[in-house]
């Protein structure tokens, strides 16, 4: 397993190690309950260092993003960052991304750890023909993510940046306990907080700093039951090679005005399902139980669990189009019933 620049840093706080996208990293430190709680009622730190990172640069930089993503790359300002995808021929996803605009003519891609290789390898052969530079600098960054309520004056007491005028979105350089740094605000845990990009002999001292601070390190886990109750997917369960993104609450990510690669494929592909939010009545649901109504099979669940905050098990699950409720999930072989829930599962500033 590699390992991030945090590693013994993970050790001396006691996390819990697991093999995740090929790293060793911290699913916990106490529990998942706390640390999950920390993010919604303070602040909380997590090591996103596996994740991956592609710089995009030159004079056809912005017609290479129009071409390869699925979001209007050219409502970017310099200092500006958005959500995106990246279709692929037949109009799925290969990989969900942030895009951060750094430059006139240089950009950063952030995307999933598991997808590194195949989103380089994709990126690589549509770039052919523009007059465009990729880098792969993802051994050569570390990124840190601090989250919560509490995130940004904890952070404001390690920079001389005044975050005050930083809205979300917005990406820019500062110091952060005297390292340098380039921050966004974004994240993904549905609350406020900030991404730190460092070198990776900076890391250490900058985790050491937040959580000298006041923020509590955060795991996997956490990460997980944040975003599933943020109504966030991840690729792999709701977002596929075969998912077409509009057929999924976050179509708003496609530009239909625009053009892009595999843009007549999505159009052309019916919407046979549709994903919902479910709160279960008893019991924890997991990826792939199966979803119940009239007595018929009618979907699956693509991820599922506990939510602190409710004290219920809720999910995320694709389900037949025209299927209503009552819905149910079989859970160990026995069907719960299951309300149908707006996204997000809770209230988030």
């Amino acid at each position: 397993m590699k390992k991030t620049p945090l590693y013994e840093a993970h050790l001396r706080h006691g996390g819990r190690m697991v093999e995740f996208a090929g790293y060793a990293l911290p699913v916990q430190y106490t529990s998942i309950r706390e640390e999950h709680l920390s993010v919604r009622r303070g602040a909380g730190l997590f090591d996103v260092s596996h994740m991956g990172e592609f710089l995009i640069r030159g004079p056809e930089a912005l017609a290479f993003l129009q071409w390869a993503t699925a979001n209007d790359a050219a409502k970017l300002k310099v200092g500006r960052a958005q959500y995106s995808m990246l279709p692929n021929a037949r109009g799925g996803v290969v990989d969900d991304i942030y895009l951060y605009r750094l430059a006139e003519e240089e950009y950063l891609m952030v995307v999933n750890a598991a997808n590194i290789a195949k989103d380089w390898a994709h990126l690589k052969k549509l770039s052919q023909g523009f007059a465009v530079e990729l880098a792969d600098i993802s051994e050569e960054t570390a990124l840190l993510a601090l989250q919560g309520p509490k995130a940004a004056s904890l952070l404001q007491g390690l920079t001389d940046t005044d975050l005050s005028q930083k809205r979300k979105n917005d990406v820019f350089t500062a110091q952060v306990a005297g390292r340098p740094a380039r921050l966004a605000r974004t994240g993904y845990t549905g609350e406020d907080g900030f991404e730190l990009f460092l070198a990776p002999e900076d890391a250490e001292a900058v985790f050491a700093a937040l959580v000298g601070a006041g923020a509590t390190p955060c795991g996997l886990g956490a990460r997980d039951t944040l975003r599933l109750e943020a109504g966030f997917p991840l690729y792999g369960h709701e977002l596929t090679d075969d998912t077409n993104p509009l057929c999924t609450p976050w179509a708003w990510v496609v530009k239909r005005e625009k053009s892009f690669f595999g843009k007549e494929a999505m159009l052309a592909s019916p919407c046979w399902e549709r994903l919902i939010g479910l709160v279960l009545e008893a019991g924890i649901p997991r990826e792939g139980y199966p979803v119940l109504s009239g007595g018929e099979r009618v979907g699956r669940v693509t991820s599922g669990g506990y939510s602190p905050l409710l004290e219920k098990g809720i999910a995320l699950a694709y389900v037949e189009e025209g299927a209503s409720e009552p819905f149910y999930v079989e859970v160990r072989g026995r069907p719960v019933g299951a309300s149908l829930s707006p996204l997000p599962f809770v209230p988030l500033k």
